[in-house]
């Protein structure tokens, strides 16, 4: 099956996004992890699931609290500027440098 992979390459590690669909549509968070091959995100503090761990030798066990990854079209770049859940476009400098900009208001999301 052909995976399309042009989602994740708008969001990354650090980034602030909005959740656009699902139970938890409108949290925000920071991404923790993107997984690449699944066009998949993790955001911190979204989309918690509880694991039951067995104890080990190096852990105590238990219920623990964790967040599980979400596909990466149901979240969007927060603006800085903008304050609010924005579309991603993309801008080449004269140096080739290439940057993400915020296609409502054309602020650059790389620093």
């Amino acid at each position: 099956m052909a995976v399309a992979r042009h989602e994740t390459g708008r969001v990354k590690k650090g980034d602030t996004v909005v959740v656009l669909g699902g139970k938890n549509k409108g949290k925000q968070g920071q991404v923790i992890r993107v997984v690449h091959k699944k066009d998949r995100v993790v955001v911190e503090r979204v989309n918690l699931i509880k694991r039951h761990t067995r104890p080990t030798q190096n852990s105590q066990g238990g219920i623990v609290e964790k967040e599980a990854s979400i596909h990466a079209s149901n979240v969007a770049l927060v603006c800085p500027k903008c304050r609010k859940g924005v579309r991603i476009g993309f801008k080449v400098h004269d140096d080739g440098s290439k940057v993400r900009v915020c296609r409502t208001c054309g602020e650059e999301l790389d620093k």
